[in-house]
This record gives C-alpha cells, sequence and structure tokens, in this order.
C-alpha cells in the first residue's frame, strides 16, 4: 500500500507569510485607527443642547448648534439637555399615584394636609450641572421639599386648601431661588405649582367639610344678626330719642309748674303779710271751692241757729260695709 506524502512549508515560507500578515495587520489597524480619529474628531450639537468639551481637565461650554470638531483622544464632549423639564413632588408623574411620604405635611394649626407639587426646572449651567454635584435633580428636590414644608408649615389649613394656594406658592418659589443661589449646582427653577391640595383620609375630609359649612353657618347667622342689628338699632335709637325728649318735656314742665306754683306762693305770702285776716279768708273760700264740689252735703240748722256741714257720702260708704 503507498503511503501519502504531504508537503510542509518551509521555514522560509513560514516567515514570509508572517511579514506578509502583519504588514496587512498594520494597515488594517491603522485603516480603522484613522476611521476612529476621523468620525471622533466632530460632533453635533442639536437645539436647545448645549455641550461641554473638556481638554486635559479644563472644560468649556459650546452651545451653538451644529457640527463640530474635537480634538480626538484629548477632548471629551458631554452634551447637556437645556429644554424645561419638570419632577413631581408628592405622587408618581407617570401613574399619578399618591406618595404619603412626600404629600403629608402639618400646617400652622396642627392640621394634616397633602399636598402635591409640580416642578419646573433647567439647566443655566452646563459645567455646574455635570461636575458642581453628582447628582444636581436630586438635590433641587431635597430643596424644593425642604422650602415646601417650612413654607406649608406656617399657614393653616384653610388657606393651603383654598384661599392661600398663589401666596404659598410665591413664597416657596422665592425660597428654593434663594437655597439654588447658595448651592449653585447650574439648575435654574422655571417655576412650581400646587397640583392639589386636601385632607390625608377620608373621615378627616369629611370632617374639614363639616368645619367648613358649620364656618357657613356662622357666616350666614353673623349676616343675619348684623342685618338685625341694622335694622333694630335705628328704631332704638328713634324710641331712645323719643323717650328722652318727652322726659325732656315733662321735666321742663315740671319746672315751669313748680316755678309757677313758688311764684303763686310768693305772691300769696307778700298778700298774707300785708293782709293776714283776709288772705285766711280767701285761702279758706278757694279751698271749699275746690272740696264742696266733690262732696254730698247736707245743712243742718239746729235749735241753736248753727248750721252744720254734714258729709253725706262718706256715712253711706260706711254704712254699705
Amino acid at each position: 500500500m503507498a503511503r501519502k506524502i504531504y508537503d510542509y512549508p518551509s521555514g522560509n515560507d513560514l516567515r514570509t507569510f508572517m511579514k506578509k500578515f502583519r504588514k496587512w495587520f498594520v494597515i488594517l489597524a491603522g485603516l480603522i485607527l484613522l476611521a476612529i480619529l476621523f468620525f471622533g474628531s466632530f460632533y453635533t450639537i442639536r437645539e436647545q443642547e448645549q455641550a461641554v468639551v473638556t481638554t486635559f481637565g479644563k472644560a468649556k461650554t459650546v452651545g451653538t448648534a451644529g457640527l463640530h470638531f474635537k480634538i480626538p483622544l484629548i477632548q471629551k464632549v458631554q452634551k447637556v439637555d437645556t429644554t424645561i423639564k419638570g419632577l413631581s413632588i408628592g405622587y408618581e408623574q407617570k401613574t399619578g399615584a399618591k406618595i404619603e411620604a412626600e404629600s403629608m405635611m402639618i400646617t400652622s394649626d396642627f392640621n394634616f394636609v397633602n399636598v402635591d407639587f409640580f416642578v419646573e426646572y433647567k439647566v443655566s449651567d452646563p459645567i455646574k450641572a455635570l461636575y458642581a454635584s453628582s447628582d444636581p435633580v436630586t438635590i433641587l428636590k431635597n430643596i424644593a421639599q425642604s422650602s415646601i414644608r417650612a413654607v406649608v408649615g406656617s399657614y393653616n389649613v384653610d388657606s393651603v386648601i383654598t384661599t392661600g394656594k398663589y401666596e404659598i406658592q410665591s413664597a416657596i418659589k422665592e425660597s428654593i431661588l434663594e437655597e439654588l443661589v447658595k448651592h449653585d449646582i447650574g439648575i435654574q427653577l422655571v417655576n412650581i405649582t400646587i397640583q392639589d391640595s386636601e385632607p390625608p383620609t377620608d373621615e378627616v375630609m369629611e370632617a374639614f367639610k363639616a368645619v367648613e359649612t358649620a364656618k357657613q353657618g356662622k357666616e350666614t347667622a353673623l349676616n343675619n344678626a348684623s342685618k338685625y342689628r341694622n335694622e333694630k338699632i335705628p328704631q332704638a335709637e328713634a324710641q331712645v330719642d323719643k323717650i328722652i325728649q318727652e322726659a325732656e318735656s315733662a321735666k321742663a314742665k315740671r319746672i315751669n309748674e313748680a316755678q309757677a306754683e313758688v311764684a303763686r306762693f310768693n305772691e300769696m305770702y307778700e298778700e298774707y303779710i300785708k293782709y293776714p285776716l283776709i288772705t285766711k279768708q280767701r285761702m279758706f273760700y278757694e279751698t271749699m271751692e275746690d272740696v264742696l264740689p266733690s262732696l254730698k252735703v247736707i245743712i243742718d240748722t239746729g235749735d241753736g241757729g248753727v248750721q252744720k256741714l254734714l258729709p253725706l257720702e262718706p256715712i253711706i260708704e260706711g254704712g254699705d260695709r
């Protein structure tokens, strides 16, 4: 049986092959490196976007939209979105589910209330937003929550739920802006709004509604009382004026009568001093004129020739008893 003989490459042929392989490998690697360098030398900035270009640890901002050049392997480019974004406090932004740990707060009158907020923000300084902190959005949320609790805690529950929302929003915004200036993290607050505010449970809500109803009843009662007061006070004042006028009239009348009596008495006294006997007789006759018409009398002429005046009416009345 014949044996098959294989031809193995000689040492010179192997060396030649390895040289060619290395040559093509270097060429291919060079082409790949050139492609990387070429395509890595350009970057694009879109609208509402800025880039932070870092060269040997020194960063600068590029804000012009379009195609830009960078030095490959030396300059590093990080793009930052500068559009207005939002974060929710007190609820899940996607599902709307309430987060009571964030939303439940206590007011100045020691009532609990659930308040949801929506915070709008944007990057104002891309370099600081990237390097001043590891997570500027989380810092903004913590600042917002702290300011919200501080401001809400200074208002009563009625203001938080009903009439004071705009004032509370304004106060919270000012507080957040002051804190952002202190922290300087490259984030700018655009706006913060109260999405919803309500008592934390159905029982508390019912109690709050009952309180509101009682307050409305109180206001109604006060209004009715004020109306009744406004109606009755003029009448009472008129009655008081009438009584005062009658009293003044009676007073003047009594004074005049008293003065007349005094004057009459003085005149009689002067006459009495001048003519005592005549004055006594006159006074007697005047008194009898006043008394006799009201009495029923019997004139009895006795045997001695003395006339007697007997009042008949008192005797009759005494006999009837």
